[in-house]
C-alpha cells in the first residue's frame, strides 16, 4: 500500500528542514566544554590550534568595563534564533543589545557587523572588540562574539550567544572557535 504525503505536509517538512539548517549555521555551536552562569570561563582544548593570541596588557576604559558588565548580566540566557532580549538571543542580537545599552548602534546581522568599525589584527585585540567566525566553514561570517578578557598568556576569551548553551564565555583557543575564526573589528 502506497502512502502519499500531502503538499501541505511536504511544505511543513521542507520549511522545518530549512529553519533547522539556518539554526545550525546562524550562530555556531561549540562541542567543547563551555561556561554557564555558575562558571564564567570555559575549559580549553588546545590541540591543533592556530596561535590566536593578543598582546594587550593595558587597562580597559570605564565605558568598556560597563559594556562587559552589561554583557555578563545575560550569562545563561538561552539561545533563540532572531532573538535580541533576555528571553533569548542569537549571536548578533546579543551584540546589538549589549552595544545598544551602551549607546552604540551595530547593524543587526553578524555579516554586516563584520564590516562596522575598523579591521584589526588579532595581536591587537582588546576587551570590547568583536570577533567574527565562519561556523559552517568557508569565509562567510555566521557568528560574532565580544572580546571579554585577555589572559596573561594572551589567551582571548569572548562572550557570545551559542546555539547550544546560550550566552556563555568561550576561548579562542578552543578547537572549534579557533578553526572557525575569521577576523576582528574594533567599533569603540
Amino acid at each position: 500500500m502506497r502512502q502519499f504525503i500531502s503538499k501541505k505536509d511536504l511544505f511543513k517538512f521542507l520549511l522545518f528542514t530549512l529553519m533547522f539548517s539556518v539554526f545550525l549555521v546562524s550562530c555556531g555551536s561549540s562541542k567543547s566544554a563551555v561556561s554557564s552562569k555558575n562558571s564564567k570561563t570555559s575549559s580549553v582544548k588546545k590541540e591543533n590550534t592556530r596561535m590566536l593570541l593578543s598582546e594587550f596588557e593595558g587597562k580597559i576604559s570605564g565605558s568598556v568595563k560597563e559594556l562587559l558588565k552589561d554583557a555578563e548580566k545575560y550569562l545563561g540566557a538561552p539561545y533563540k534564533f532572531g532573538g535580541n532580549t533576555s528571553e533569548g538571543f542569537d549571536c548578533s542580537g546579543f551584540a546589538v543589545k549589549v552595544f545598544q545599552e551602551n549607546n552604540f548602534q551595530l547593524p543587526r546581522r553578524s555579516a554586516d557587523q563584520a564590516l562596522a568599525g575598523k579591521s584589526i589584527k588579532i595581536e591587537t585585540v582588546k576587551p570590547g572588540d568583536l570577533l567574527f567566525f565562519a561556523t559552517s566553514g568557508g569565509t562567510r561570517v555566521s557568528h560574532v562574539g565580544i572580546v571579554h578578557t585577555i589572559e596573561k598568556d594572551g589567551e582571548i576569551k569572548f562572550i557570545h550567544a551559542s546555539t547550544s548553551k546560550g550566552v556563555i564565555i568561550s576561548s579562542l583557543s578552543e578547537n572549534y572557535w579557533n578553526k572557525a575564526y575569521l577576523h576582528a573589528q574594533r567599533v569603540l
